[in-house]
């Protein structure tokens, strides 16, 4: 982590003891002293504050640093990609599984809890778009690919393109037919069970 010596090398050239670059920059000196051992990263304010008292820019600070900050960046962004996945897929499912039981027995009150869980769901499959667009994701060999921190081949990319249309109706009719189904045997095992 090259971003502790810089802040260090800085420190010390502008003859600045910890608490008093601490102070400047309204964290405690621990915080300073994390950010010198790379065992924590400041935030971009504080990169940002960093410049200004050392009166350098941000590419001379965080130099040899730039590929960490990437994968960090990216991994959080998988991470919340993951976590917006799981949340969608599940309230899917509930909809699924919940849709002829909440309409049938709980009437108004359950199209109004439907509906709260299909929005939630919505939501979440934006974001999952979101992400998706921003890296440029289209098919899943290339969301697999981009977990594994690695990138498709020219020719791959343009094998893959040609399968995006459809691999989308295939996703999307596969996806209406099990919620179908699933919808269809709860509702046979609702009547079955409690007429």
């Amino acid at each position: 982590m090259e971003l502790g010596k810089q802040i260090k090398h800085y420190r010390k050239e502008f003859g600045l003891s910890q608490d008093d670059l601490a102070e400047e920059l309204f964290v405690s000196r621990q915080t300073v002293s994390n950010w010198e051992r790379g065992t924590t990263y400041p935030d971009i304010q504080n990169l940002l504050l960093l410049c200004q008292i050392f009166d350098t820019d941000l590419n001379q600070l965080v130099q040899g640093d730039i590929v960490t900050f990437s994968e960090i960046l990216h991994g959080a962004d998988y991470n919340r990609y993951e976590r917006h996945s799981r949340i969608m897929t599940w309230g899917m499912f509930l909809c699924a599984i919940l849709s002829f039981p909440l309409f049938y027995y709980l009437g108004w009150t359950g199209i109004i809890i439907f509906l709260i869980l299909w929005g939630v769901s919505l939501y979440y499959a934006h974001q999952v778009d979101r992400f998706k667009k921003k890296y440029d994701l289209k098919t899943i060999k290339e969301l697999i690919a981009y977990s594994e921190g690695k990138s498709l081949s020219k020719i791959a990319k343009r094998e893959e393109k040609a399968k995006t249309p459809y691999q989308n109706i295939l996703i999307v009719a596969g996806f209406t037919v099990v919620s179908a189904l699933i919808a269809l045997l709860v509702a046979g095992i609702c009547l079955f069970f409690f007429p």
